[in-house]
């Protein structure tokens, strides 16, 4: 076997193995449902399972802190999920509208970091690690308990947590009354909504009623089980085996792509092998393109090492895992492009600058953020900082689940 066919060949093999553990039925640690060991389903009627787990506040809460209230609703939700996303305003909404009744609220993140892959990533700021609870609870004015399952994610087995969000409303007694989604749309806008099922579930209790829907299908993102880290291993190893193509570009083709044709917010850093911060940060615009290749996003680099160099900038980028994923290959290819990587050729930077960005004042590392159509939304010159670039990239692509024009 050639030399230049063993990348090749261990991409395939890689994607292979992620293959292999992708599905739950091949992960020895989760069942055919992909639900791990201790994972029960509450019926209605069930005792709510006790619990003790630390808040975003700074002391630990169980079951027994809300016992003054007639109606309880225990509530799994994650700082990332869209869905959860969805619901942020309304569940605070719901809190206040219910304030002067004997009604208790308590949300509880089921998940564990290593239980996401990094693309899972790309719908907000905020990962699921209980450091992250916090920014993410006050940027969504929530004054109830956050607390935190996912160390041991034994509360989630215990309540038979499905996904996020996913509902469980107790009654005095502390029976379930209700259990499944909070309410039917999972889009920001309240006009939306038609079938405000939990709402309904406390307000009939509150009044001394039946439950109208006592169950319903909670939907949004599966619970991410700790169990889940193999598999998101095995992707990220696949991600830095894909092969890395570099092509050259002169001024005429860097118009074309900061023009931006497509659908999709380009992030278009330039740098070089010979620019020390250039190099540091690379790692990170790696993770940017990793986290949002869900959406309509990513990464273009041009470097300005010496066109006889290109070889070495290349092994650069494969050594960085840059390769395009499968959800960007086809896109690049219906442009007729081969790749996002590129060497400029051009012998005037200033040539370089008057087509991507005027406002470059020459320093490399630079990077602009081009939406649909060429206008730069973001631009950064020097190294960039992982959460200010990951802040402006989200509030660019906005929340997921908006109503359609």
């Amino acid at each position: 076997m050639t030399r230049r066919f063993l990348p090749l060949v261990a991409a395939l093999a890689t994607v292979a193995v992620v293959a292999s553990v992708g599905s739950a039925a091949s992960n020895p640690l989760l069942d055919a449902s992909g639900n791990p060991a201790g994972f029960r389903t509450l019926a209605i009627g069930d005792s709510a399972p006790d619990f003790t787990l630390p808040g975003i506040d700074g002391r630990d809460w169980s079951l027994a802190d809300f016992a003054e209230a007639d109606v309880l609703m225990v509530l799994f939700t994650s700082n990332h999920c869209p869905t959860s996303h969805g619901i942020e305003k309304r569940l605070q909404r719901l809190r206040d509208d219910f304030r002067a009744d004997s009604f208790a609220l308590v949300a509880i993140n089921p998940n564990h970091p290593e239980g996401l892959s990094l693309d899972e990533l790309g719908y907000g700021e905020y990962n699921d690690s209980f450091e992250d609870m916090k920014p993410y609870a006050e940027s969504n004015g929530w004054d109830f308990p956050y607390l935190y399952d996912g160390e041991t994610q034994q509360v989630a087995r215990a309540y038979g947590c499905l996904a996020t969000p996913h509902v469980f409303v107790f009654d005095r007694e502390r029976r379930l009354r209700y259990a499944g989604r909070f309410d039917d749309s999972r889009f920001v806008e309240d006009e939306s909504v038609k079938s405000p099922d939990a709402r309904n579930a406390v307000e009939a209790l509150l009044a001394g009623r039946e439950v109208p829907v006592a169950l319903t299908r909670p939907h949004g993102c599966s619970t991410k089980w700790r169990e889940k880290s193999v598999t998101n291993r095995a992707i990220e190893t696949a991600w830095t085996q894909i092969p890395v193509v570099m092509d050259r570009i002169d001024a005429d083709g860097v118009k074309a792509l900061r023009a931006n044709p497509t659908n999709k917010h380009r992030l278009i850093n330039v740098w070089a092998t010979w620019c020390a911060p250039c190099v540091e940060e690379f790692p990170i615009l790696v993770s940017l393109s990793r986290q949002f290749d869900m959406r309509d996003f990513e990464l273009v680099t041009i470097s300005l090492d010496l066109p006889a160099h290109q070889e070495r900038a290349r092994a650069f980028l494969q050594r960085q895992g840059a390769g395009l994923s499968k959800r960007v290959q086809p896109s690049v290819e219906r442009e007729g492009r081969k790749t996002n990587h590129y060497l400029f050729t051009g012998a005037s930077q200033d040539d370089l600058a008057a087509v991507l960005d005027t406002e470059w004042p020459g320093p490399v590392p630079h990077t602009i953020l081009v939406a649909p159509g060429g206008e730069i939304v973001w631009r950064h010159n020097g190294m960039v900082e992982h959460a200010a670039a990951r802040a402006a990239i989200v509030e660019a692509l906005r929340p997921y689940y908006t109503m359609p024009d």
